[in-house]
Formats: C-alpha cells, sequence, structure tokens
C-alpha cells in the first residue's frame, strides 16, 4: 500500500499566530551578573525565539516572558535558554542551574474567556435554518472533564500548554451536511485522543472550526496544528478542503497584562 502524503506542510502554510510563554528557571545560588541579557536576546531571535522581558524574582529565580515561531515547542524553549544561561556564566558557576523549571502559555485573554468563546461559536455565527443551526449547537463539545489549569509534568519541570486553535475552509465554502460535519468532529476528537492532547471545547461553523487543547511539551503549535489538517483533509477523501493557514493562539490562567505587570513587579 503506497504511503500516504500530507497535503499540508509547513513550508506551504502561512499561519497567524500569537504564541506567548512565560519561563521560571531556578538557580544554584543567587547570581547577580546581567551582562548576559542582551546577547541572550541576540542569540536566540534567530531560532525563532523572542525574549520579552525578564526579571529576578528572587535572588535564585528568574522569570523571562517570550514569544516564539509556530515551529518552537515550548520544550526547545527551555532548553535553548537553559543552555545559554549556563554557558553564559560557565566561568563564574559551572553548574549553575537547577535541574528545575516551570513553563507556562499565556494569551490576550484567561482560559474560561477562550473556553467560553469557542463553546458560543455556534451563537456567534448563526445559521437562517433553526434545524441546521441546532445541528450546529449540537456539536459543540464542551468537555468539563479536561481541566487546562492543571499542570501537566515533565523530567525536571511543570508545564501549562494551552492552543487555541481556528482552521477556516479554502475559499469560506460553507458545509451543512450532517454526516459530514460530525465525521469530521470525530476526526478531530480521535486525533485528540491518538495524540494525547486533552480537548476542552471544539466547536464546528459551516465555513470554520475552532479548538481550545492542551498539548504535549515537546510538539510545536505547528506540529499541533497540521496533524489536524492533514486528518480533516482524509476524511474529505485526501482533499485539500482547508486554506493552508490557519489561526493558533497560546492561552492560560494569566493574560498579557497580569504577565507584563508581574514581568515589572507590579505584582
Amino acid at each position: 500500500m503506497p504511503k500516504i502524503e500530507p497535503i499540508y506542510i509547513f513550508s506551504e502554510c502561512n499561519f497567524a499566530f500569537q504564541l506567548r510563554w512565560g519561563l521560571t528557571i531556578f538557580w544554584q545560588k543567587s547570581i547577580h551578573e546581567k551582562h548576559w541579557f542582551t546577547s541572550l536576546a541576540e542569540q536566540l531571535e534567530p531560532l525563532g525565539i523572542r525574549i520579552l522581558s525578564w526579571r529576578w524574582k528572587r535572588a535564585n529565580v528568574s522569570q523571562f516572558a517570550v514569544s516564539t515561531l509556530p515551529q518552537i515547542s515550548p520544550a526547545v524553549v527551555v532548553r535553548q535558554i537553559r543552555n545559554f544561561l549556563q554557558r553564559a556564566i560557565q566561568d563564574i558557576s559551572p553548574q549553575a542551574l537547577r535541574s528545575r523549571y516551570s513553563i507556562r502559555s499565556y494569551g490576550t485573554q484567561e482560559r474560561k474567556i477562550i473556553e467560553a468563546y469557542v463553546a458560543k461559536q455556534p451563537v456567534h455565527h448563526p445559521v437562517a435554518s433553526t434545524t441546521t443551526q441546532e445541528l450546529f449547537e449540537s456539536l459543540v463539545i464542551e468537555n468539563k472533564s479536561v481541566d487546562l489549569s492543571r499542570a501537566k509534568h515533565a523530567q525536571g519541570g511543570i508545564y501549562w500548554y494551552n492552543l487555541h486553535l481556528a482552521l477556516v475552509h479554502f475559499e469560506r465554502w460553507r458545509c451543512a451536511n450532517r454526516e459530514l460535519l460530525i465525521a469530521t468532529q470525530d476526526v478531530m476528537v480521535g486525533t485528540c485522543a491518538k495524540k494525547g492532547w486533552q480537548l476542552s471545547r471544539l466547536a464546528i461553523v459551516p465555513d470554520h472550526f475552532h479548538l481550545a487543547i492542551g498539548c504535549s511539551l515537546d510538539e510545536s503549535p505547528s506540529d499541533v496544528v497540521l496533524s489536524l489538517m492533514n486528518n480533516i483533509a482524509w476524511v474529505h477523501g485526501m482533499k485539500p478542503v482547508l486554506c493552508h493557514s490557519a489561526f493558533m493562539g497560546t492561552f492560560g490562567e494569566y493574560d498579557q497584562r497580569s504577565v507584563v505587570g508581574r514581568q515589572r513587579g507590579e505584582f
């Protein structure tokens, strides 16, 4: 049986994104050197990681606000920043960093607002037919057993990694076929289950889909989106029914204003 080639690949897609992370790193002892910050930012930027701000929370705890490109996983953020810091102060302290860390996704809105927004999509995009409107409302998934506020554990650290995704039909074509919509819903739910992603909310409207999911530390946002897009194409007979683009945004328990305030020492 010939191998099925993916329709959607990273190099041929143009994603819209807003991907933000708060990273906390723990030190063995207090390090007062600050000269490395400029060099850190300059070296990470070409790798797809931008340092937005940083501070010493305590004498041995530093915090960073970071934005990333879609192909960068939170695991890469942790590894690159830790590796740079250790190299930068190798002469001062050969084993400066503890193995512990935490990284959390955040965005312009808090988790509860994002989840409510996804669940209300059929209300935001009503259709004329009452029967069809009821169909789209019945396809909303609100998985109350999934708690995206809870930390996940990885070797040496804890993390929160939540994505809000929006996938759009090619040329905004509209679909109201019950069987096809249910099959599309099933493949999105099945993909999340197979990958170990926590599906919190899912909404289908005639020309696009919204999801709120918790993901794994070592998977990039683009990995997650492309997997969903190609599985949806499979339901449609391996046809490019989606745009070669999507929106992906991080979210969490804190919004952007809260994180900026914390970085400035206001909280």
